[in-house]
């Protein structure tokens, strides 16, 4: 595994956190600004989270494209270990079972 993929899950989720609260503070100053309706009655704190989660998430698609990549590929890397182990296993208990 190289060293551009070893942390790519971590690394992924670390930014896509990083872009919801970047979005999180700037909803809540254009709502604080009143430059975005700020929600009905009690909402405001509903409405911006939910707000900042609607526009980070084609953000996050678009900008970090290599990151998903490189997380999709770290899993995939996992997953095929998982099965030599497995298969390697299964192919002791034949064997024990045999003898």
């Amino acid at each position: 595994m190289s060293s551009s993929t070893s942390h790519a899950t971590l690394r992924y989720t670390t930014m896509r956190i990083g872009i919801f609260v970047g979005c999180l503070v700037v909803v809540g100053l254009l709502t604080h600004f009143g430059l975005v309706p700020a929600g009905v009655g009690k909402s405001n704190p509903i409405w911006v989270v939910l707000l900042a989660l609607v526009i980070s998430a084609p953000l996050s698609y678009v900008l970090l494209r290599r990151q998903r990549e490189a997380m999709a590929e770290q899993i995939a890397q996992g997953v095929g270990k998982a099965k030599e182990r497995l298969a390697a296993n299964q192919g002791q208990e034949d064997e024990a079972q045999g003898a």
